[in-house]
C-alpha cells in the first residue's frame, strides 16, 4: 500500500519544463526585438547575453512620433503545456513595470498578457496561466484567458506611456 501511495505522489510531481535557461554560451538568435519603429516611433531596444550569462533586454522607450514600446520575443516550435499551470521567471529588473506575453500560435494577431512589477533585486515572478488575458495592440479582448494548452512564442514588453530607459536581466524561464 505504501509503495502505491509513493508511486502516485511521484507521478503527480511534474518536472518543470525549461523554456530558456540563459548562460554565457546561450544561442539567442531566436530572441528578436520589435520596437515601435514598425509604426513610426523611435524607441530602441536590444537583447544580448551579458558577462554573467544573463539575458539582457535594455534600451530606451521614446514617445516621439506616437511611439512608446519596446519588446523582445522568443519564437520556438510548438510546445504542449497542458501538464503545467504557471510560468516562473527568475529576473532582475529596474523598478519598472513590464508585460509578459504568450502566443499559442505565431500566426495569432493577439497575445495573452500579464503585467508585472520589478525591483532592483533578483526575484522570481510566478504567473498562473489563467491570469493571462488576451490583448491586441494594447486593448483587452472579450475572450477567455490563456487556456494553457500550447505555446509558440513568449515575449517581454515595456510600454509605460512615458519616455524612459530600461534594463531587464533574465536568468531562466520555466513552466511548472
Amino acid at each position: 500500500m505504501k509503495a502505491i501511495f509513493l508511486l502516485i505522489i511521484l507521478i503527480s510531481i511534474q518536472t518543470p519544463m525549461i523554456l530558456f535557461d540563459f548562460n554565457t554560451k546561450s544561442n539567442v538568435t531566436n530572441w528578436n526585438t520589435v520596437d515601435d519603429v514598425v509604426m513610426g516611433g523611435r524607441s530602441n531596444g536590444s537583447f544580448s547575453i551579458d558577462n554573467g550569462g544573463f539575458g539582457v533586454f535594455e534600451g530606451l522607450v521614446s514617445l516621439e512620433n506616437n511611439g512608446g514600446f519596446s519588446m523582445v520575443q522568443y519564437k520556438f516550435e510548438t510546445k504542449k503545456v497542458n501538464a503545467f499551470s504557471e510560468i516562473c521567471i527568475r529576473l532582475k529588473g529596474d523598478g519598472k513595470k513590464y508585460q509578459f506575453r504568450v502566443k499559442t500560435s505565431n500566426s495569432d494577431d493577439y497575445s495573452y498578457v500579464i503585467p508585472f512589477e520589478t525591483n532592483t533585486e533578483w526575484q522570481t515572478i510566478k504567473i498562473p496561466f489563467n491570469t493571462m488575458y488576451p490583448a491586441f495592440r494594447g486593448r483587452k479582448l472579450n475572450a477567455e484567458n490563456y487556456p494553457g494548452k500550447q505555446m509558440e512564442m513568449i515575449a517581454f514588453l515595456i510600454g509605460n506611456k512615458k519616455a524612459e530607459s530600461f534594463k531587464l536581466q533574465i536568468d531562466n524561464i520555466e513552466l511548472k
